[in-house]
């Protein structure tokens, strides 16, 4: 351990003797034996045995936080319990949604009963403290998502998506909305999030499916999933997100782009790592994580290396932080008690971006109960943090023996009856309540504010009051040298169906930038078979012109042009093809709108130009590979019906990280379909699911290993809601899948399995399951 790292380390409020000890071991972790190490490992758990309940003030004295900043509490037990969302309404009121019922034991016996709330928390003093709490509606089981939206609140309870209309704070009227929100019974795999965006869509991770007002009733529309837990948006309406072990994800461009090509897996510039480096550094030893068993996900010193248990991110778009923090992403990571800060940059379309400090973070906790499970950005402009406060936040499905007994010895499944909300801002920071006025003249003006948040607010406020006198004032700030509000009126206009095609034709004949993207994004709005060939020319002027910024935009709209005239789609998508001949972004919005034609698209190609190493050339190809692999030979009703539990199980454990293909799921797995593991010895197969794999894997040929995959798949074999005829159906349903052809596996199979390595548990390596005796 240098200087460096130990004066970091100083700056913790740790007591002396534990960093003392922490010190020595790092001094001495190069020149140690492994039985030394392991020696000093267990010193360094028994300094965090005793994992003391404290009050919310007293655990922000257990906090390091960032130089010139202060966290307050704003809420706290019993005004709040275990809160996993928000949103905050006009009047600057806080509505939470409370998960009561998550894990309070270790069988998750009450996640069945209806013990989640809905409360309306309201700081009536304006001292920037909550001191009042409203019940909304309770008996909602594992509820996790809500949206206020026009006269009600969507909420997302699995498996439903519920619209409740709202009277004087109360519920009125509760109608079903989507009765698949959610799909398998995996609470850390389903949809969450409900996130307005600027484009009018109501978006949501881990899900395939984005919703919008329509009058009274609703569109329920197909997009690609992202991410897992929560969802942000920046400025222009894209969407960052990321799942348990990556720090940040997000796309290129605006979400509705791009998922018209089932057949198409991958698009370049959707579902892209912007942060890649997934390292954290918390402020204690963290035993307590689930997989803290395993090589290299602990450190030394009993440290989370990296993140395990990340939540859905925040981009700030607050007025009080310093400048250079707009826009920056902040992750919380409950697992290691901390919140981490990424610096964004953006180069054209394409947004990059690195941690904020090296070997630090932004806010860090050595209370192990701190969990900062989701982020907000406030009205008035502070950064919330919810913390669950609770000791254990690992699901039951994939549960440890290991993290069990770390559970069990430090006590942490109770108290369940805590949970806080804190906000951060800069030091000296004045309380200042915000409430969004009524006047709509007023709300537009506030299109014009430096908080993200007031301007999303307002948008949404506009549009849900259907306010049609303030169109003149919204078409005059689309001239505007504010170009942030001018991209706010555009899609006001369009929430308000007052949007006009001569609207959308004068942005497009502006200068390369922001408000010619963004006028390309909304022109399906206005295109009809009246219009697009004005808008076909106009188009083909932007391409002639080489903006290479709006180059996949265009591409990516001659699915729209298609639907009113599907021979100037061609034509259009031919010349912005040629135009980009070497850009993967073109190319692969060239490919979205080809589902189903994709084989013909490549002949055509070749007659074009018959230079295989062409950009297109390799995407098509990429695409028809998939497309045969995801190819079922068997029967997949009949495969149902063989192997009922076993589809239950997939679709609840296996389908979010390896896809519903089965092949593999861009930095999370490994493909199932085809793969040499799955179709292999079953001796070396069933000890996967039971025991768990640590990476790196090989599969077919290709290494998958961090950063680029997660390579760790959890074990199973400890989960008390599978059998082992569940398990065995489960294996066989994956062995008969897709393009798999394998015997199947029985129940004696994974008992004999289990027999055999009966004791063990550590999970295995590639290396060691290759040294396994095969079946005779």
């Amino acid at each position: 351990m240098n200087f460096n790292q130990i004066r970091m380390l100083s700056n913790y409020r740790i007591c002396l003797p534990f960093f003392c000890l922490l010190v020595l071991a790092g001094c001495q972790s190069n020149n140690q034996s492994a039985t030394d190490r392991k020696a000093d490992s267990v010193a360094i758990r028994q300094a965090v045995a005793s994992t003391p309940v404290l009050s919310a003030q007293d655990a922000i004295q257990k906090m390091q936080l960032e130089d010139g900043f202060d966290i307050k509490v704003v809420a706290a037990e019993p005004l709040v319990k275990a809160p996993v969302v928000m949103t905050f309404d006009a009047r600057g009121r806080m509505w939470v949604l409370e998960m009561e019922g998550y894990m309070t034991d270790s069988t998750g016996s009450e996640e069945g009963k209806p013990l989640s709330k809905i409360v309306i928390l309201e700081d009536t003093n304006r001292d920037g403290v909550a001191d009042t709490r409203k019940l909304f509606m309770d008996s909602l089981k594992l509820a996790r998502a809500i949206c206020l939206i026009e006269d009600g609140i969507l909420i997302g309870e699995p498996t439903n998506l519920w619209f409740v209309t709202i009277n004087n704070d109360r519920p009125v009227k509760k109608t079903l909305i989507d009765s698949a929100y959610t799909e398998g019974g995996n609470v850390e795999h389903q949809s969450n999030g409900l996130v307005r965006a600027l484009d009018n869509w109501i978006y949501n991770a881990e899900s395939g499916k984005k919703y919008k007002r329509n009058g009274n009733g609703w569109i329920v529309a197909s997009m690609r999933s992202k991410g897992q837990w929560g969802m942000s948006q920046d400025d222009y309406g894209r969407l960052y997100y990321n799942n348990n072990s990556q720090n940040l994800l997000g796309d290129f461009f605006p979400p509705h782009f791009g998922s018209n090509n089932k057949n198409q897996r991958r698009v370049a510039g959707m579902d892209e790592k912007i942060v890649a480096d997934n390292r954290v550094y918390p402020a204690r030893p963290t035993p307590g994580v689930n997989r803290g068993y395993m090589d290299g996900v602990l450190d030394d010193s009993v440290r989370l290396t990296n993140f395990t248990a990340a939540s859905g991110p925040v981009l700030y778009r607050g007025d009080l932080f310093p400048k250079e923090y707009y826009l920056n992403a902040f992750v919380g990571e409950p697992s290691a008690n901390l919140i981490k800060r990424n610096i964004l940059e953006l180069s054209g379309y394409q947004v990059k971006g690195k941690q904020a400090y090296a070997h630090r973070e932004f806010l860090t906790s050595t209370d192990e109960r701190f969990r900062p499970v989701t982020l907000y950005n406030g009205p008035d402009g502070a950064l919330y943090v919810l913390d669950m406060y609770r000791g254990v936040i690992q699901h039951k499905t994939y549960q440890s023996d290991y993290l069990k007994k770390e559970i069990d010895s430090r006590k942490l499944y109770k108290p369940l009856e805590c949970g806080r909300i804190y906000k951060i801002v800069p030091k000296g920071t004045k309380e200042k309540f915000v409430s969004m006025p009524a006047d709509p003249q007023q709300l537009v003006a506030l299109l014009h504010n430096r908080n993200g948040w007031i301007r999303d607010k307002a948008q949404q406020l506009l549009v849900d009051g259907k306010y049609t006198q303030i169109v003149p004032g919204l078409r005059r700030n689309l001239q505007s040298p504010d170009t942030v509000a001018a991209i706010y009126s555009l899609w006001i206009l369009e929430g308000l169906h007052a949007l006009q095609p001569e609207d959308v034709f004068g942005l497009l004949q502006q200068k390369p930038g922001a408000l010619r993207l963004q006028a390309l994004s909304v022109l399906p709005s206005v295109m009809n078979k009246s219009n697009v060939g004005m808008f076909a020319k106009v188009l083909e002027n932007v391409v002639q012109e080489h903006d290479t910024l709006a180059a996949p935009y265009i591409a990516f709209l001659a699915q729209s042009v298609k639907q009113v005239d599907s021979p100037m789609a061609e034509q259009l998508l031919w010349s912005v093809l040629k135009s980009n001949p070497r850009n993967t972004y073109v190319s692969d919005a060239v490919i979205s709108n080809l589902q189903g034609r994709e084989a013909q698209f490549l002949k055509q190609v070749a007659a074009y130009n018959p230079d295989t190493s062409l950009v297109i050339n390799k995407r098509l190809r990429r695409v028809l590979s998939d497309i045969s692999d995801s190819k079922n030979r068997g029967n997949a009703k009949l495969l149902e019906k063989m192997y009922p539990k076993g589809v239950a199980a997939f679709k609840t454990i296996c389908q979010t990280c390896h896809g519903s293909d089965g092949n593999g799921v861009r930095s999370l797995a490994p493909p199932l379909n085809r793969s040499d593991w799955v179709m292999g010895d079953k001796n070396r197969l069933i000890p996967i699911l039971l025991y768990g794999l640590s990476g790196p894997v090989m599969v077919n040929g290709t290494m998958y290993q961090p950063p680029d995959y997660n390579a760790d798949m959890p074990a199973i074999g400890n989960n008390k809601e599978l059998s082992d005829e569940d398990i065995a159906q489960l294996l066989s349903y994956i062995r008969n899948s897709w393009s798999n052809q394998g015997s199947k596996i029985t129940a004696a199979d994974v008992s004999a399995t289990r027999k055999k390595w009966e004791g063990r548990q550590k999970v295995f390596t590639m290396d060691e399951l290759k040294k396994i005796k095969p079946e005779p």
